[in-house]
C-alpha cells in the first residue's frame, strides 16, 4: 500500500478499536462497581498482566534475532488468543451464581427453614456452654456467606428513596475528588513513561546491557511493579475514602517529572544530567511504577464506596471516563515535557 491510504486506514482502525474499548472498559468497571471491591482489584491486576506479556513479548524478539515478519505475527497471534480465553471466561460468568447475583441484581434468597435450624443448632450450643465449637464455627461462617447474598433491606417508609436511573451529576459530586485523583496519577505517568524514560541509556559503555537496558529497566519493571501495586489492594486499602493523605501522596507523584528528566538522556540541550549512574532510574522507575499500580487501583476501589448501592454502577463508569481523560493529558504535556530536555 502508498502510505497516505495505509495512515488513513491505520487511523481509522485505531478510532474503531480504541471507541470500543473504551465502551467495553466502561461497561466492566460498572459492573464491577456493584460487586466488592476485592474483584475490581482483579480486574486491574490483569491489565496490569497485559502490559507485562506485551514486555516480555518485545524482549523474547529482541533475543531470538527474528526478522520482522516473524515477529509481527507473534505480536498479532498472542493477543488474538488472549482476547478468545477472555471471551470464553466471561460467557462462562452466567453460569456461576455469585456473578448472577452482583449482574443480574436478583439476589439468591437462603430456605427460611435451613436458617432458622442453624440458628436454633447455634443457641443450643451457647446454652451448653461450648461458645467456640467447631460445629458453631462452620454454622457461623455459613450464615454469615448466606446473609451475603441475601438482598438489603428496604428502606423504612420515612427513609428517603431514590428511584429511576442515578444523576451522573449527584454521584460527581461524591466522587470528585477521588476522580481527580485518577486523572493527576495518570497525567504524571504518561508525561513521562515512555516519552520520556524510552529516551534514558545506560551510562555503560556499549555492549548486551546497553542494548537491553531500556527495554528491561523501563518497560518490563515498570509493568511488573505496577501489576504488584495493583494486587497490594486486594490485602488492604489505605488511605481509605475519607483520608486527605490519598490527595497528598497524588501530588507527590509529580516529583517524578524532574526526576527523570535529569537521568541519563544523551539528547538534550537545555537541562543538565544530574543522575547520570542506573542505580538512580532504576530507583525512580521502582517507585515511579509501584506508585502508578496501587494509586490507580485504590482510586477505582474507593470510587464505588463513597456512592449508595444503586450508584456505583454509574461512579465505576465514571471512573473510566477520568482515567481516558488522564491519559489524555498526560500524553498532552509528553510533548511540552520532551521539548523542555
Amino acid at each position: 500500500m502508498s502510505p497516505r491510504p495505509f495512515f488513513c486506514i491505520t487511523l481509522a482502525s485505531v478510532c474503531l478499536i480504541n471507541s470500543f474499548g473504551a465502551v467495553l472498559q466502561g461497561s466492566l468497571f460498572g459492573q464491577l462497581g456493584t460487586m466488592p471491591s476485592t474483584y475490581s482489584t482483579l480486574f486491574l491486576s490483569g491489565q496490569g498482566l497485559a502490559g507485562i506479556f506485551a514486555a516480555l513479548a518485545m524482549l523474547m524478539s529482541m533475543a531470538s534475532g527474528m526478522d520482522a515478519q516473524t515477529s509481527a505475527l507473534g505480536y498479532f497471534i498472542t493477543p488474538c488468543m488472549g482476547i478468545l480465553m477472555s471471551i470464553v471466561c466471561y460467557l462462562s460468568l452466567s453460569h456461576l451464581k455469585f456473578a448472577r447475583y452482583y449482574l443480574a441484581k436478583k439476589p439468591l434468597q437462603a430456605q427460611p427453614q435451613e436458617l432458622e435450624t442453624k440458628a436454633e443448632l447455634l443457641q443450643s450450643d451457647e446454652k451448653n456452654g461450648i461458645p467456640h465449637s467447631p460445629q458453631k464455627v462452620a454454622l457461623t461462617l455459613d450464615l454469615d456467606s448466606e446473609k451475603e447474598l441475601e438482598p438489603e433491606p428496604e428502606p423504612e417508609p420515612d427513609e428517603p428513596q431514590v428511584l429511576g436511573k442515578p444523576s451522573v451529576f449527584i454521584v460527581f459530586q461524591k466522587i470528585w475528588l477521588t476522580a481527580l485523583c485518577l486523572v493527576s496519577v495518570f497525567t504524571v505517568t504518561l508525561s513521562v513513561f515512555p516519552a520520556i524514560t524510552a529516551m534514558v541509556t545506560s551510562s555503560t559503555g556499549p555492549g548486551k546491557w546497553s542494548q537491553f537496558f531500556n527495554p528491561v529497566c523501563c518497560f518490563l519493571l515498570f509493568n511488573i511493579m505496577d501489576w504488584l501495586g495493583r494486587s497490594l489492594t486486594s490485602y488492604f486499602l489505605w488511605p481509605d475514602e475519607d483520608s486527605r493523605l490519598l490527595p497528598l501522596l497524588v501530588c507527590l507523584r509529580f516529583l517524578f517529572v524532574p526526576l527523570f528528566m535529569l537521568c541519563h538522556i544523551p539528547q538534550r540541550t537545555r537541562l543538565p544530567i544530574l543522575f547520570p549512574q542506573d542505580t538512580y532510574f532504576i530507583t525512580f522507575m521502582l517507585l515511579f511504577a509501584i506508585s502508578n499500580g496501587y494509586l490507580v487501583s485504590l482510586t477505582m476501589c474507593l470510587a464505588p464506596k463513597q456512592v449508595l448501592q444503586h450508584e456505583r454502577e454509574v461512579a465505576g463508569a465514571l471512573m473510566t471516563f477520568f482515567l481516558a481523560l488522564g491519559l489524555s493529558c498526560g500524553a498532552a504535556l509528553s510533548f511540552l515535557f520532551k521539548a523542555l530536555l
